[in-house]
């Protein structure tokens, strides 16, 4: 059959539009398998904004939009590994998690876990992605029970892996166990490789199953002790919910290095990384869990126990200065009280003439409240955050100058033409977004750009539950305070003092963790984490 040239056409732009339609279809798919934790490579494509076929000895051009780059979107800042939450004594507790973990989003986005028990057997549902995408309606369905634990976990690089999510689960001569863990242990490598070598074997690479290792290996009979030799082997940061067939434990490390907080709903018991979760369910808040206490939540109460002699706290300032929530309260303090006193002691440092003051949002805007009060220069909004963002994107093949900055931020140029700025953030971790803020903030007509940072330089990494660069990636680290002024295009930068930080958290006995801005740790930290860390 012979075809006319456009019905040729015709036909084969048909077919082409299968085979294209195909291609998506497997792209789709792959996204869909990547998403629930099963990964593979991506071809790599020409970023061509158009696609040359040729049919017929001649040239046809069409748009090729899904040949685009993908722009994985960089965060300059620390984040915590993760949050938790528990529950004892309610009928819908595996709803009361999921609600809690929602709250706690914000401390984890790689992935989301509850186990839950009816007082015989635990059960658990994990996946990858934020809360509402991991549980639906049939996901917590399948979780029936009194007690549940929850987790949403932040990954570092390259540790993206469903095997990973927790709670982690197992069962032993001790009965079944679930484990949901915020921290870092500064000695889990050589833990592991004692056990392995012993013949244990792991299901996961997360420190936090070294812990149940030890819990399934103690000689002592009763779950406490057990739990307290197992504890009694780790070093670092560790703030814990634990949930057996009948029992909630909640544990913090002996130094305090993670928040943990006691709730009540009616007659049920909640525990959380931060009160903002009680909040939601309307809970009220109790008590923080103390450095060192084990509180276990059964039928006859609330039993509190010590498994560890008293050590100097070292609570993690930075939850005050940027991880946590504005409207928890973290380690018995307002978490808004303090960033807003964070940015008035910056005002009183750091003076300027200026005509604005603006919040780079969301983790500037209370200590740029603070700063506009005590400077009594006016808070207005110049930079609008894009809520609705991934974090990967298809960016033209016409490079757009600081994308990934423009996706988050977008100036308001009729506040910041012809003004003098007071640029206001938490942090500088490796200076390449406070530089492209700079430059875009300028772009939009600012006439001078002051930046102030509600916390001193930070020049260590941190080994107790956060994810950080390494030390070579810490501007500050390299370089003195004008260097970065220099490479970020700022008139002026200046940093809160330390003593001025203390002040803000009202820290007269030296409760804080403050090794991100010294390179004191409270605690001997492990070859291994050194070499990982301060590598060049």
């Amino acid at each position: 059959m012979r075809w006319e040239n456009g019905a040729w056409n015709w036909g084969w732009r048909v077919i082409i539009g299968r085979v294209i339609g195909a291609v998506e279809r497997g792209r789709l798919r792959k996204a869909v398998e990547t998403r629930r934790g099963i990964s593979e490579p991506e071809p790599q494509i020409p970023n061509d904004t158009f696609t040359r076929l040729k049919f017929g000895g001649e040239d046809t051009l069409r748009p090729g939009e899904h040949l685009f780059s993908s722009h994985t979107l960089t965060d300059d800042k620390f984040h915590d590994h993760c949050g938790v939450f528990a529950v004892y004594g309610h009928p819908e507790a595996a709803k009361l998690a999921y609600l809690g973990l929602y709250a706690l989003q914000h401390r984890g986005q790689e992935s989301a876990g509850i186990a839950a028990t009816d007082g015989k057997r635990l059960v658990s549902h994990k996946g990858m992605g934020h809360v509402a995408e991991v549980f639906t309606e049939g996901a917590l369905a399948g979780l029936p029970g009194h007690s549940a634990i929850g987790h949403t976990r932040y990954s570092t690089a390259g540790d993206t892996d469903l095997k990973n999510a927790q709670p982690i689960m197992v069962s032993c001569q001790k009965g079944q166990v679930a484990l949901a863990h915020n921290g870092n242990l500064v000695n889990a490598v050589a833990l592991r490789r004692e056990l392995e070598g012993r013949g244990d074997i792991f299901q996961t690479s997360s420190d936090s199953e070294v812990i149940l290792h030890y819990f399934a290996r103690s000689k002592q009979s009763g779950i406490p002790e057990s739990v307290a030799d197992a504890l009694d082997k780790v070093v670092g940061a560790y703030s814990l919910v634990m949930l057996f067939k009948d029992t909630v434990y909640a544990i913090r490390d002996p130094r305090g290095f993670r928040p943990l907080n006691l709730g009540k709903l009616n007659g049920s018991y909640v525990v959380a990384s931060e009160t903002c979760a009680f909040d939601l369910i309307n809970a009220t808040y109790v008590r923080e869990i103390e450095p060192g206490e084990m509180l276990i939540l059964d039928g006859r109460g609330l039993t509190s126990l010590r498994f560890s002699p008293p050590v100097p706290h070292a609570q993690c300032i930075f939850e005050h200065v940027y991880f946590s929530r504005p409207d928890s309260l973290i380690f018995g303090r307002s978490v808004q009280s303090s960033r807003e006193m964070l940015g008035r002691l910056l005002a009183r440092e750091h003076p300027v003439e200026a005509d604005l003051v603006v919040p780079v949002p969301d983790s500037g805007v209370s200590a740029a409240i603070g700063y506009s009060d005590e400077s009594g220069i006016p808070l207005r909004f110049g930079l609008i955050r894009n809520h609705y963002i991934g974090r990967t994107f298809i960016e033209p093949s016409q490079a757009i100058r600081d994308f990934g900055v423009k996706l988050k931020l977008n100036p308001v140029r009729s506040l910041l033409d012809g003004k003098r700025v007071v640029l206001v953030d938490d942090s500088i971790i490796r200076g390449t977004t406070s530089r492209k803020i700079v430059r875009i903030v300028r772009e939009a007509g600012a006439k001078e750009v002051h930046v102030r940072i509600s916390c001193p330089p930070t020049v260590s990494p941190c080994y107790y539950g956060i994810d950080t660069p390494t030390r070579k990636e810490l501007i500050a680290s390299t370089h003195s305070v004008d260097e970065i002024r220099r490479f970020i295009g700022a008139d002026t930068l200046g940093y809160l003092s330390l003593e001025g930080l203390r002040q803000a958290v009202d820290d007269k006995q030296g409760r804080y963790c403050l090794a991100c801005y010294t390179a004191n740790y409270p605690t001997t930290v492990q070859e291994p984490l050194l070499a990982a860390r301060n590598r060049e």
